[in-house]
C-alpha cells in the first residue's frame, strides 16, 4: 500500500534550520493554526494582506481556514505550484510560509508570502522563515528570481525583506478594504540573497519529479 507521502509528494517535504521546521500543511494542522489566527496575526485596525482573509467575522475564521487548507490539493497545478508550509519552532506551530509561481518551470520566478502569529513576532522568526523558503526555492527548485510585496504601512514585513536581500521593484496603488493603499513590490536574486543558518531539505526527489523539475 502506498503511503500518503508517496501519493502526494509535497507531504514528504521537510525544511529545517536550527529550531525551525517547515512541512506542507495538512488538515491535522488546522486546529493549531486556527488557535493562532484567533489569538491574532496582526493588530486590530491594520490589514497587511492583499486578500483580507483575517477581516472575516471571528466565528467564520475556523471553517474558512479549513476550507483553504482542504482546497490546496484540489487546486494544485504542477505547472504553477503553490506550496503552503506550516512553520513550527521546537514543535510548536508559529505561522505559515508560502511559495508559488505561475508557469514556474518556464519563468523560474516565484513569490513568497507568509504570516506569523503576533505572540511569536519580534524574535527574528519571520526573517528566518523567509531565508529558509528562499534557500529552498533557489537551491532545490532552481528559482532564478523571487518576488514579494508589502504595503508601505507594514514596516515589519519590509524590514524582513531588506534583511534577506530583496530590492525595491516599483510600487502599485491598490484598493484595500475600500481605500487606496500603496504596495511596495520587491525582488530577490541569488546574488543578493542574504543567507542565514544552514538549511536542510528532505523529500526533494519525489517533489521535483511531481513538479516536473527533475530534468
Amino acid at each position: 500500500m502506498l503511503t500518503l507521502e508517496e501519493i502526494w509528494p509535497p507531504y514528504a517535504l521537510r525544511v529545517t534550520c536550527g529550531d525551525l521546521e517547515m512541512r506542507t500543511v495538512r488538515e491535522a494542522d488546522v486546529p493549531e493554526l486556527v488557535d493562532l489566527v484567533l489569538d491574532g496575526v496582526h493588530p486590530i485596525g491594520s490589514m497587511p494582506f492583499y486578500f483580507p482573509w483575517t477581516a472575516a467575522p471571528r466565528e467564520e475564521l475556523p471553517a474558512n481556514y479549513l476550507r483553504f487548507v482542504s482546497g490546496l490539493k484540489a487546486n494544485f497545478d504542477t505547472g504553477s505550484p503553490s506550496l503552503e508550509l506550516v512553520v513550527r519552532r521546537v514543535g510548536e506551530v508559529v505561522g505559515m510560509q508560502g511559495f508559488g509561481g505561475k508557469d514556474f518551470k518556464i519563468t523560474r520566478t516565484g513569490e513568497t508570502g507568509s504570516w506569523l502569529a503576533m505572540r511569536h513576532q519580534g524574535r527574528g522568526i519571520g526573517t528566518r522563515m523567509r531565508q529558509m523558503i528562499c534557500a529552498f526555492a533557489f537551491d532545490v527548485l532552481g528559482a532564478e528570481e523571487i518576488t514579494s510585496g508589502a504595503f508601505e504601512d507594514n514596516p515589519a514585513s519590509l524590514a524582513v525583506s531588506r534583511k534577506v536581500g530583496y530590492r525595491p521593484n516599483g510600487t502599485r496603488r491598490l484598493s484595500r478594504q475600500g481605500t487606496v493603499a500603496v504596495l511596495q513590490d520587491l525582488v530577490l536574486t541569488p546574488e543578493d540573497f542574504v543567507r542565514g543558518e544552514p538549511v536542510t531539505v528532505e523529500g526533494t526527489e519525489p517533489l521535483l519529479r511531481f513538479l516536473e523539475l527533475d530534468v
